[in-house]
């Protein structure tokens, strides 16, 4: 299991990302630490950067906005988010995907 998501037992992912604000397109970009890297295109103001993190990390692993909530780093690069009603497979495609683990 890679130190970037955890699983916990009642089945909520949790993912420790790294974000870049403001980078010209949004995606995976490989691990920062024990975190994984995600740009994003949208700009670090009024809450746009996390919409659009929540927003692509929902579309990507094929759920609702809702089923994602940003738990720490409001206002940081670092961020932990909480997702529920994935596989766990989903996560780990994510890391063969970007070629991570």
């Amino acid at each position: 299991m890679s130190d970037w998501f955890r699983i916990a037992a009642d089945g909520r992912i949790t993912l420790t990302l790294h974000i870049q604000p403001g980078a010209k397109k949004t995606e995976f970009a490989g691990l920062h630490g024990d975190a994984l890297k995600i740009r994003l295109s949208a700009p670090p103001v009024d809450g746009k950067a996390n919409e659009a993190l929540i927003k692509f990390i929902a579309e990507t692993l094929h759920l609702p906005k809702s089923a994602v909530n940003l738990k720490s780093g409001q206002t940081s690069r670092r961020k932990v988010l909480e997702v529920c009603g994935a596989e766990a497979s989903s996560i780990t495609a994510l890391a063969r995907d970007e070629k991570l683990s």
